[in-house]
C-alpha cells in the first residue's frame, strides 16, 4: 500500500497544478488527457498491488501449513485458536512420507539380517466366530471343535484362531455360515469353576471375507501372524510374541525362546526371528528369593543398611500370598522392608493389646518359629493400611511381576546367528505351515549395507593433538584437552563406601584433580573441607547439614560450592538415587558418584572418564565436531538450527501405582557446534505416552500465558546463541503403533504452537524422527573370516547403516548401529521419518545422525 499512496499524492498535485491554468484552452485539453492517463495508471498500479497482495497470502499459507515433505498431516492452509495460535490440520489416514532416495555415502559393505524371505499361499478365507455362552478360554473350545469335526464338517482343514472372534484357513470349509455343539470334559469344566457335570458351548463359524496377499494389507499381516502363532502353542508357551518352553523346578530363572513376525519390507513380506530370554518362577517362599538376590544365605543374620535397601527397591509393589491363612486367593502387597528384626517389631495383628513381638505372635498362633533377626515385609491389603508378615511364610507366585530382576546372558553374535537358524528349522516341516503353503530360505538375508565415516573430532589448540579422526568408534584423551575446560574453583568430598578407608578417598581425590587438569579443567587442588566419612543410614539429614558447613565458609566469600564427589558402596541400592535427588532438587548442587571398586583401581581410563563427565556438568565441552565448525554438517551449518531429544519413562512394578511418568526433553543451546545440551523433565500420568509439557497456556483472566518444555528451549537457545533457530530436529522415542499418529498430531501441534507463541509469523521448519530401539532386527557380519569388516567382539562396525531389503517399502526409515558392540549382539537402532520440513536427503540425514553419536 506504501506505493500506491505515493502513486496518488503524485496525481492530486498534478491534477492541481493543471486547474490553475484552466484559462488557457490548450491547457485544459492537456489537463483533460493527463487525467485518463492517470487513472489508467492508477488501475494498473491498483491490479498489481492487489496481485501481489494475493501471491503473499498464499506463500505465507503454505509455510504455515507444509512447508516442505510432511507426511501424516494435511497440506491445506492451518486455522487459529485462542491467542492466534496455529492449529495442526487432522491426520490423513493412511499417508506417510516417502523416501527421498537411499544411502550413497560411505563404503559398501555386506551384512545379514534376521529377516527370512516367505513364501505363501495368497488367498487366504476369514471366518466369524461366535461362542455362546462366553468361555473361560475360547481356543480351548476350539481345540475341542478342531478334534470333534476336523475330518468331517472342517473338511480336513487345519484353521488358524486368534483367540477372540477370527478363524482363518487356507481354503473355504464345505459351508459358509454353520452351528457345531462343543462339550468340554470335566477338567476343563472344573478349571472353568463351574460344578461338576459338562458345560456345553454352541460354536458359530460364518465366512466374513476372502484375503489376498496384498502388501499393504493390514488384514494380511494380522492373519498370518494368528497363522504363524498357530505353528507353536502346543508345544511352547506364547507371552506376547515371544515362545518359550518354562522348565520345571523351584526357583527364578530366564528361560530362552524366540520371537517372531511378520513385516512388510522391500523384499516383500519377511518372518523377524530373534531369540529372547525371560524369567519364569515357579512357587517359593519370599525368603528364598531374597537369597537369590543378595547371593548369600538368610539365616538368621540382620541386613545392613545397602541390603535393606536393595531388597525394598527389588520387591516394592510385588503382590504375595500368605501361606499359613485359610484364604490362599487373599494378595498381600509389599510396600517395604522394616529396619528392625521381627523380635524387636510389635505385631500390628495383635488384638488383645499385650503388646506382642512378631515373633511371639507367630508361635502364638501359628506355632511357627520364625528368624527373629530378620527384618520383616511391609505389606498391606484392602483391610490393613500396615502390616509386618516375615519373608519365610510369604510366596511369589506370579512371575511377571519380577522380570526385570534378571539380566540376559550375552552371546557371540555368530552363535546368536546359529541359535536363530536352529530356530527356523522346523517351520517348513509344521503341518500348519504345510496346509498354508508357508516356505522360508534356512538362510539369514543378505543386506547391503554400508558404512558411514566417522566425524573428526576438534580438541583444543593447547594439545598436542588437535584433531582425531576415532578408529570403530573409540578415541581416549591421551594427548588431548579439553575444547572448553570448565572451572571448579569449590569443591568437597563425602565417603559412604565403608570399606573405603580415609586415606585411599583422599588419594582418589588428588588424583582426580591432577586429571582434570591435565584434560584441560581449572580444578583447584584443595576442598572446602577436610572428606568426611559418612554412613547411609541418614542422607538427607547428613548431605544438608554439612552443606550448611560448606557454606557458612563459602557465603562470607560471595561463593557457592561447585562440585560434591560421593564415594559410594557397590552394592548401594537407592542410596544412588537418593543423593542424586537431594543434591538436584533440594540442595541445587552438582554432584558426581564413584563406586568403591573403581576409587580403589585408580585407573587413568577411569579418572579421564569422570572428569569428562564433571567437565560437561560444570559447564563445559569435552569435543566438537569439525564439520560443525568448518561449516560442513548437513542441513545445520547454514541455518540456525536446534536439535531436540524427547523421551518418556514410564515406572516398573518396583516404583509404586502412585509413580507418575516422566517427561524429558533436551535441547542444544549452541550453533553451529550444536555439543552442548540443557534438559527439563515433567511429571505425567501414569503410563501416558504422549508428552503434555511439550505447550501449555493459561487463562489468567486478562490473556492466556503459553509456556511448556519446547517455548522455554527455545528462548535458552536464543539467549545463548543470539539467534533464532530456522530449523527444528525433534528426535523423538518411539510409541506404540496404535498411539502413533495421535501422539505425532499432539507434539507436532505443540511445537508449532510454542513456536507462534514467540511470534505469530514465527515458523521453523520442523522435522520429526522416531527413534525405536526396543525391536528384534539385529545384524550381522557378512563374514566372520574377514576381519576389516567386523569389530573384535564379532559385531558389525560402527557407522553401518541400512535403508534397503529389510526397510519399509516407501516409508522414510533406516537402521543404524553408530557405536562399538563390546557385548553380545549390536542392536541398531531404527529411524523412522514422520514429518520433515527440510527437505532432508538420505545422505545427509544419515550423516547427520552418526555425527549427532559423536557429540
Amino acid at each position: 500500500s506504501f506505493p500506491l499512496f505515493n502513486f496518488s499524492l503524485f496525481s492530486v498535485i498534478i491534477c492541481c497544478i493543471l486547474s490553475s491554468l484552466t484559462w488557457h484552452t490548450l491547457l485544459l485539453t492537456l489537463q483533460y488527457l493527463s487525467c485518463c492517463l492517470i487513472f489508467i495508471l492508477t488501475f494498473l498500479h491498483i491490479l498489481y498491488a492487489s496481485l501481489w497482495r494475493l501471491a503473499m497470502v498464499r506463500k505465507n499459507k503454505n509455510r504455515h501449513s507444509s512447508g516442505g515433505r510432511g507426511g501424516r498431516i494435511g497440506s491445506g492452509p492451518s486455522s487459529t485458536v485462542s491467542c492466534s495460535i496455529p492449529e495442526l490440520q487432522k491426520f490423513v489416514p493412511g499417508e506417510s512420507l516417502k523416501r527421498p532416495g537411499f544411502v550413497s555415502a560411505g563404503e559398501s559393505y555386506i551384512v545379514k539380517a534376521n529377516h527370512f524371505k516367505l513364501t505363501y499361499n495368497e488367498t487366504l478365507c476369514r471366518y466369524h466366530v461366535l461362542i455362546d455362552p462366553k468361555p473361560t478360554s475360547a481356543g480351548d473350545v476350539m481345540i475341542q471343535l478342531a478334534k470333534l469335526y476336523g475330518q468331517s464338517r472342517l473338511g480336513g482343514r487345519l484353521p488358524a484362531y486368534d483367540g477372540k472372534k477370527s478363524l482363518y484357513t487356507s481354503r473355504p470349509f464345505p459351508f459358509t455360515c454353520e452351528a457345531f455343539k462343543v462339550t468340554l470334559p470335566d477338567q476343563e469344566n472344573i478349571l472353568c469353576g463351574l460344578p461338576r457335570g459338562k458345560r456345553h458351548f454352541r460354536v458359530q463359524i460364518t465366512l466374513d471375507k476372502v484375503l489376498f496377499g496384498r502388501i499393504d494389507s493390514e488384514e494380511f499381516y494380522q492373519a498370518f501372524n494368528t497363522i504363524l502363532r498357530e505353528l507353536f502353542l502346543g508345544r511352547y508357551c506364547l507371552v506376547g510374541r515371544s515362545f518359550y518352553k518354562s522348565q520345571p523346578g523351584e526357583g527364578l530363572k530366564n528361560c530362552c525362546g524366540f520371537y517372531q513376525r511378520i513385516q512388510n519390507t522391500q523384499m516383500g513380506i519377511s518372518l523377524n526371528i530373534d531369540i529372547s530370554c525371560k524369567p519364569f518362577i515357579n512357587p517359593l517362599p519370599v525368603i528364598n528369593l531374597v537369597a537369590l538376590l543378595l547371593n548369600r544365605d538368610i539365616s538368621d543374620d540382620p541386613f545392613d543398611f545397602c541390603e535393606r535397601l536393595k531388597v525394598s527397591k527389588d520387591l516394592c509393589d510385588v503382590e504375595v500370598n500368605f501361606t499359613l491363612e485359610k484364604n490362599a486367593d487373599k494378595k498381600y502387597r509389599i510396600t517395604g522392608l522394616t529396619s528392625q528384626g521381627s523380635s524387636q517389631l510389635p505385631c500390628p495383628c495383635d488384638d488383645s493389646g499385650t503388646g506382642k513381638t512378631v515373633v511371639e505372635y507367630f508361635k502364638e498362633t501359628y506355632r511357627r518359629t520364625i528368624r527373629s533377626r530378620v527384618p520383616c515385609l511391609k505389606v498391606r491389603d484392602q483391610e490393613k493400611p500396615t502390616t509386618y508378615l516375615p519373608m519365610e511364610v510369604c510366596e511369589i507366585s506370579d512371575a511377571k511381576q519380577i522380570s526385570y530382576l534378571l539380566s540376559v546372558a550375552c552371546q557371540h553374535p555368530m552363535d546368536h546367528e546359529k541359535t536363530i537358524l536352529q530356530t527356523v528349522n522346523p517351520y517348513n516341516e509344521d503341518p500348519h505351515a504345510k496346509e498354508f503353503g508357508i516356505t522360508f530360505e534356512n538362510k539369514l538375508t543378505i543386506v547391503k549395507g554400508r558404512v558411514l565415516p566417522p566425524p573428526v573430532l576438534k580438541f583444543n589448540d593447547q594439545g598436542k593433538v588437535k584433531e582425531f579422526l576415532p578408529k570403530v568408534g573409540k578415541w581416549n584423551m591421551r594427548l588431548k584437552q579439553m575444547v572448553k575446560g570448565g572451572e571448579v574453583n569449590t569443591w568437597a568430598c563425602i565417603n559412604f563406601a565403608s570399606d573405603i578407608t580415609h586415606a585411599a578417598a583422599v588419594a582418589f581425590c588428588d588424583e582426580l584433580a591432577v586429571m582434570c587438569v591435565i584434560s584441560g579443567m581449572n580444578f583447584k587442588g584443595d576442598p572446602v573441607l577436610p572428606l568426611v566419612n559418612a554412613k547411609p543410614n541418614h542422607v538427607r539429614p547428613f548431605l544438608k547439614k554439612h552443606y550448611q558447613r560448606f557454606m557458612e565458609i563459602l557465603r562470607p566469600l560471595h561463593k557457592e560450592l561447585d562440585l560434591l564427589i560421593v564415594i559410594l558402596p557397590d552394592k548401594n541400592g537407592t542410596l544412588y538415587g537418593d543423593i542424586k535427588r537431594i543434591c538436584e532438587t533440594d540442595l541445587g548442587l552438582v554432584s558426581q558418584c564413584c563406586l568403591a571398586k573403581h576409587v580403589l583401581k585408580m585407573k587413568p581410563q577411569y579418572l579421564t572418564n569422570i572428569a569428562l563427565k564433571i567437565n560437561m556438568k560444570v559447564g563445559g565441552r569435552n569435543t566438537v565436531l569439525l564439520d560443525a565448525v568448518v561449516g560442513n554438517l548437513p542441513r545445520v551449518s547454514n541455518t540456525p538450527t536446534i536439535i531436540f531429544g524427547a523421551d518418556v519413562s514410564h515406572p516398573h512394578h518396583g516404583e509404586g501405582r502412585s509413580s507418575p511418568s516422566i517427561a524429558a526433553v533436551v535441547a542444544s543451546q549452541d550453533w553451529p557446534e550444536v555439543t552442548n545440551y540443557a534438559g527439563l523433565v515433567r511429571p505425567q500420568a501414569r503410563h501416558e505416552e504422549i508428552i503434555q509439557g511439550l505447550f501449555n497456556e493459561n487463562d489468567c483472566g486478562s490473556g492466556c500465558i503459553s509456556g511448556g518444555m519446547i517455548k522455554e528451549h527455545l528462548i535458552s537457545f536464543m539467549r545463548s546463541t543470539g539467534h533464532i533457530p530456522r530449523r527444528i530436529i525433534f528426535y523423538r522415542d518411539v510409541v506404540s503403533k496404535g498411539r502413533l499418529n495421535m501422539v505425532l498430531e499432539h507434539e507436532l501441534s505443540a511445537i508449532k504452537k510454542a513456536c507462534a507463541s514467540l511470534d505469530p509469523i514465527y515458523n521453523p521448519q520442523v522435522t520429526i524422527i522416531m527413534v525405536q530401539k526396543q525391536h528384534h532386527t539385529r545384524l550381522f557380519a557378512g563374514n566372520y573370516g574377514v576381519g576389516s569388516t567386523i569389530f573384535q567382539s564379532g559385531n558389525v562396525l560402527p557407522g553401518t547403516v541400512v535403508d534397503k531389503e529389510i526397510c519399509h517399502p516407501t516409508d522414510f526409515d533406516f537402521y543404524l548401529c553408530s557405536h562399538a558392540g563390546t557385548k553380545g549382539v549390536s542392536r541398531p537402532v531404527r529411524y523412522h521419518v514422520l514429518w520433515d520440513e527440510n527437505n532432508f536427503t538420505a545422505n545427509a540425514l544419515q550423516i547427520l545422525t552418526n555425527h549427532l553419536c559423536y557429540t
